[in-house]
């Protein structure tokens, strides 16, 4: 897990810059210092410092929250790890000078507290809970010290899930006209209490659907916002227009004219089958294949630990990259999870947590 891979050139905003490039002085310095999970008592959180801990064992974390208590009883189970108060009306969050090797937040942070606090400090950050409509102050952050640190994204569905599978099926295809990708949430799959406050805000303050369309952007709405799929055993799924930035980064890394984002609730594949719940994503590519000729695909993604067990995948990748825990640390820029994330590393631990990405014909 380990071991040194090789070099590897990003496709952020520092794109001619190598890993092996990247300030070299600092490493050293970082090794030992521990990863700081703001949220980490919580469900995705607590996921992803199991994720870590279970490939890095020796990795020193900070499970920080408002609740001391929740925080260091967290650390405990986990292993190896503090917990520690948080206060976001401070600059240092009440860390003093104490090093940080990486700053990862599971949760709303409408003070922008732990992205201030780690750019200040040059440190790499994650963030997982905002909109495509609320990411102009933190790309004016990044945009005020570019050479920082590294910043991601992370509002892609399920933190990388839908972009680093579509890329993968996008290898077939010499030219992509459609992408549209359809994700099943099982009315049981709840995500704890972080997640349906962002499915609350986002859904209030952005009832249209961000898409493309014949090349342009659009916002769908009332009827033009509906859509069903099918689900992994063919169920029909009514659903609707999501605003995800999945959208936006498909859009410009594979030139579709045409992407749009579904969602919809119901039961999922797995439980009509009399199994427990799972999460399921719908990917649906037309295009031209590698042979000139006129080419359509589906493929869909789930995994049987639900939404939550998705996300810590996504998110313990990204913070190990961030964090260099299997190679460099990421160089400064902004990006989307699946630039910074292996794709073949993704679906094999994908596969060996139960899921996978399977061509549906």
């Amino acid at each position: 897990m380990n071991a040194e891979p090789p070099e590897q050139t990003y496709t952020g905003a520092l794109s001619l810059m190598t890993c092996n490039d990247f300030v070299k002085e600092r490493t050293c310095l970082m090794t030992s210092a521990p990863v700081l999970l703001m949220g980490g008592s919580g469900s995705i959180g607590r996921r992803t410092a199991d994720a870590l801990r279970a490939a890095h064992r020796e990795l020193p974390l900070l499970i920080g929250g408002r609740d001391l208590g929740k925080a260091r009883e967290a650390a405990s189970e986990i292993g190896n790890a503090e917990g520690v108060r948080l206060d976001p009306d401070i600059p240092d969050l009440g860390l003093g000078d104490r090093p940080v090797r990486a700053v990862a937040v599971f949760y709303s942070d409408e003070r922008l507290a732990s992205l201030h606090y780690a750019h200040a400090r040059n440190i790499p950050h994650l963030g997982i809970s905002s909109g495509v409509f609320e990411i102009a102050p933190e790309i004016a952050i990044y945009m005020h010290r570019p050479e920082a640190s590294a910043i991601v994204l992370g509002y892609e569905w399920l933190v990388g899930a839908t972009t680093v599978t579509t890329l993968e099926c996008a290898k077939a295809f010499s030219r992509i006209e459609n992408v549209v990708i359809s994700a099943l949430v099982d009315e049981q799959d709840s995500g704890g209490p972080a997640v349906a406050e962002d499915f609350e805000r986002l859904n209030k303050m952005l009832p249209s659907a961000l898409s493309r369309r014949d090349g342009a952007w659009i916002w769908r709405s009332g009827n033009d916002a509906k859509a069903s799929f099918r689900a992994i055993d063919g169920t029909v799924i009514e659903a609707s227009g999501f605003s995800s930035i999945d959208v936006a980064s498909l859009a410009a890394e594979t030139g579709a004219k045409n992407v749009e984002f579904n969602m919809g609730t119901g039961v999922s594949s797995s439980r009509r089958r009399g199994e427990p719940k799972s999460t399921e994503i719908i990917i649906e590519l037309t295009g031209e294949g590698q042979d000139g000729q006129s080419l359509r695909s589906r493929h869909a993604v789930f995994h049987p630990g639900g939404a939550a067990a998705l996300t810590a995948l996504g998110t313990s990748m990204i913070i190990e990259r961030l964090a260099g825990l299997n190679g460099s640390p990421t160089p400064p820029g902004l990006y989307f999870p699946y630039q910074i994330v292996d794709r073949s590393a993704y679906l094999s631990r994908l596969k060996a947590e139960g899921g996978d990405l399977i061509s549906l014909g």
